[in-house]
Protein backbone atom coordinates (compact mmCIF):
# COMPACT_ATOMS: atom_id res chain seq x y z
CA UNK A 1 0.00 0.00 0.00
CA UNK A 2 1.37 3.47 -0.89
CA UNK A 3 1.22 6.02 2.17
CA UNK A 4 2.62 8.44 0.31
CA UNK A 5 -0.41 9.87 -1.45
CA UNK A 6 -2.10 9.83 1.71
CA UNK A 7 0.38 11.81 3.63
CA UNK A 8 -0.08 14.12 0.44
CA UNK A 9 -4.04 14.45 0.70
CA UNK A 10 -3.59 14.84 4.77
CA UNK A 11 -1.15 17.44 3.83
CA UNK A 12 -3.06 19.65 1.66
CA UNK A 13 -6.21 19.24 3.80
CA UNK A 14 -4.46 20.22 7.08
CA UNK A 15 -3.23 23.18 5.05
CA UNK A 16 -6.90 24.13 4.08
CA UNK A 17 -10.31 24.56 5.04
CA UNK A 18 -12.55 22.80 2.83
CA UNK A 19 -16.34 23.56 2.73
CA UNK A 20 -19.23 21.52 1.26
CA UNK A 21 -19.36 22.76 -2.63
CA UNK A 22 -16.61 25.07 -1.66
CA UNK A 23 -15.29 25.04 -5.51
CA UNK A 24 -17.97 25.59 -7.16
CA UNK A 25 -19.94 27.95 -4.80
CA UNK A 26 -16.92 29.30 -2.70
CA UNK A 27 -15.90 32.70 -4.24
CA UNK A 28 -18.21 35.43 -5.18
CA UNK A 29 -17.85 38.41 -7.37
CA UNK A 30 -20.58 40.07 -5.27
CA UNK A 31 -19.29 39.49 -2.21
CA UNK A 32 -15.59 40.90 -3.38
CA UNK A 33 -18.02 43.77 -4.38
CA UNK A 34 -19.22 44.40 -1.21
CA UNK A 35 -16.26 43.96 0.46
CA UNK A 36 -14.40 46.46 -1.64
CA UNK A 37 -17.05 48.80 -0.79
CA UNK A 38 -17.17 48.29 2.51
CA UNK A 39 -13.12 48.79 2.70
CA UNK A 40 -13.41 51.96 0.62
CA UNK A 41 -16.47 53.55 3.48
CA UNK A 42 -13.70 52.57 6.26
CA UNK A 43 -10.99 54.02 4.87
CA UNK A 44 -13.61 57.32 3.28
CA UNK A 45 -14.67 57.70 6.93
CA UNK A 46 -11.44 57.47 8.48
CA UNK A 47 -9.99 60.20 6.29
CA UNK A 48 -13.41 62.12 7.39
CA UNK A 49 -12.42 61.33 10.85
CA UNK A 50 -15.09 59.46 11.89
CA UNK A 51 -13.07 56.87 13.70
CA UNK A 52 -15.67 54.22 14.63
CA UNK A 53 -17.46 53.77 11.80
CA UNK A 54 -14.19 53.90 9.53
CA UNK A 55 -12.58 50.92 12.05
CA UNK A 56 -16.13 49.38 11.54
CA UNK A 57 -16.72 49.15 8.15
CA UNK A 58 -12.88 48.38 7.15
CA UNK A 59 -13.01 45.38 9.24
CA UNK A 60 -15.72 44.26 8.00
CA UNK A 61 -14.31 44.80 4.45
CA UNK A 62 -11.40 43.13 5.34
CA UNK A 63 -12.87 40.15 6.75
CA UNK A 64 -14.96 39.59 3.64
CA UNK A 65 -12.07 40.15 1.12
CA UNK A 66 -9.86 37.60 2.87
CA UNK A 67 -12.64 34.99 3.17
CA UNK A 68 -12.94 35.52 -1.05
CA UNK A 69 -9.03 35.16 -1.29
CA UNK A 70 -8.69 31.96 1.06
CA UNK A 71 -11.45 30.45 -1.16
CA UNK A 72 -9.72 31.55 -4.37
CA UNK A 73 -6.44 30.10 -3.39
CA UNK A 74 -8.24 26.85 -2.13
CA UNK A 75 -9.20 26.20 -5.32
CA UNK A 76 -5.84 25.32 -6.70
CA UNK A 77 -5.12 23.07 -3.82
CA UNK A 78 -8.41 21.17 -4.44
CA UNK A 79 -7.08 21.21 -8.22
CA UNK A 80 -3.91 19.39 -7.06
CA UNK A 81 -5.62 16.73 -4.83
CA UNK A 82 -8.27 15.72 -7.66
CA UNK A 83 -5.28 15.25 -10.30
CA UNK A 84 -3.08 14.16 -7.70
CA UNK A 85 -5.32 11.33 -7.36
CA UNK A 86 -5.73 10.85 -10.98
CA UNK A 87 -2.33 10.81 -11.70
CA UNK A 88 -1.89 7.69 -8.70
CA UNK A 89 -5.15 5.40 -9.89
CA UNK A 90 -5.81 6.78 -13.84
CA UNK A 91 -9.00 4.27 -13.91
CA UNK A 92 -10.14 5.72 -10.90
CA UNK A 93 -13.93 7.06 -10.78
CA UNK A 94 -15.35 10.51 -9.55
CA UNK A 95 -17.19 8.64 -6.86
CA UNK A 96 -13.81 7.11 -5.62
CA UNK A 97 -12.37 10.44 -5.66
CA UNK A 98 -14.84 12.11 -3.56
CA UNK A 99 -15.05 9.54 -0.95
CA UNK A 100 -11.16 9.10 -0.73
CA UNK A 101 -10.24 12.98 -0.62
CA UNK A 102 -14.08 14.14 0.72
CA UNK A 103 -14.47 16.74 -1.62
CA UNK A 104 -18.08 16.54 -2.85
CA UNK A 105 -19.15 14.88 -5.91
CA UNK A 106 -20.20 18.14 -7.68
CA UNK A 107 -16.93 19.96 -6.64
CA UNK A 108 -15.03 16.56 -8.06
CA UNK A 109 -16.99 16.95 -11.35
CA UNK A 110 -16.24 20.74 -11.60
CA UNK A 111 -12.91 20.34 -10.89
CA UNK A 112 -12.49 17.39 -13.62
CA UNK A 113 -14.03 19.19 -16.33
CA UNK A 114 -11.73 22.59 -15.52
CA UNK A 115 -8.33 20.11 -15.47
CA UNK A 116 -10.10 18.88 -18.87
CA UNK A 117 -10.25 22.26 -20.16
CA UNK A 118 -6.89 23.33 -18.77
CA UNK A 119 -5.59 20.32 -21.01
CA UNK A 120 -4.06 18.59 -17.69
CA UNK A 121 -6.42 15.89 -17.17
CA UNK A 122 -6.65 13.61 -20.54
CA UNK A 123 -9.13 10.94 -21.52
CA UNK A 124 -12.86 10.04 -21.23
CA UNK A 125 -14.47 8.14 -18.48
CA UNK A 126 -15.98 4.52 -19.54
CA UNK A 127 -19.97 4.57 -19.78
CA UNK A 128 -20.61 1.74 -18.11
CA UNK A 129 -18.34 1.80 -14.71
CA UNK A 130 -17.39 5.25 -15.04
CA UNK A 131 -13.54 4.88 -14.16
CA UNK A 132 -11.53 7.22 -16.71
CA UNK A 133 -10.10 5.70 -19.83
CA UNK A 134 -7.27 6.70 -21.82
CA UNK A 135 -7.26 8.46 -24.40
CA UNK A 136 -10.02 7.17 -27.38
CA UNK A 137 -11.41 9.22 -30.62
CA UNK A 138 -15.42 8.00 -30.74
CA UNK A 139 -17.98 9.15 -33.47
CA UNK A 140 -21.17 10.17 -33.45
CA UNK A 141 -22.69 8.25 -36.11
CA UNK A 142 -26.22 9.59 -38.15
CA UNK A 143 -27.60 8.26 -35.30
CA UNK A 144 -29.99 11.02 -33.32
CA UNK A 145 -28.94 12.14 -29.50
CA UNK A 146 -31.97 12.03 -27.41
CA UNK A 147 -30.19 13.85 -24.63
CA UNK A 148 -27.42 15.80 -23.23
CA UNK A 149 -25.01 15.16 -19.80
CA UNK A 150 -26.72 17.70 -17.39
CA UNK A 151 -23.11 18.50 -15.92
CA UNK A 152 -21.25 19.47 -19.25
CA UNK A 153 -23.76 19.28 -22.46
CA UNK A 154 -22.01 15.71 -23.87
CA UNK A 155 -24.51 14.08 -26.48
CA UNK A 156 -25.46 10.99 -24.75
CA UNK A 157 -27.33 7.67 -26.60
CA UNK A 158 -30.01 6.94 -24.63
CA UNK A 159 -30.38 3.46 -22.61
CA UNK A 160 -26.71 2.60 -23.40
CA UNK A 161 -24.74 5.04 -21.11
CA UNK A 162 -25.01 5.37 -16.90
CA UNK A 163 -21.74 7.90 -17.02
CA UNK A 164 -20.77 10.10 -18.97
CA UNK A 165 -17.96 9.93 -21.63
CA UNK A 166 -16.62 13.34 -21.02
CA UNK A 167 -16.92 14.75 -17.22
CA UNK A 168 -17.95 11.35 -15.58
CA UNK A 169 -20.88 12.26 -13.93
CA UNK A 170 -23.76 9.69 -13.65
CA UNK A 171 -26.58 10.23 -16.06
CA UNK A 172 -30.42 9.98 -15.37
CA UNK A 173 -32.61 8.05 -18.27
Amino acid sequence: MDYSKYIFLQFYFLSMKYKKNQYTDGVSICASIFGSLFLYWGISSLIDRSWVWGVIASLIGIAILSGQIAAFANRSRLRKAVKFEFESNPETSIENISATTGITQKDVQAIVLDLKVRGELRGNFSTSTGKNQAPVKEKVDGEKVTFYCHNCGTPIKRGETQFCAYCGAKTSD
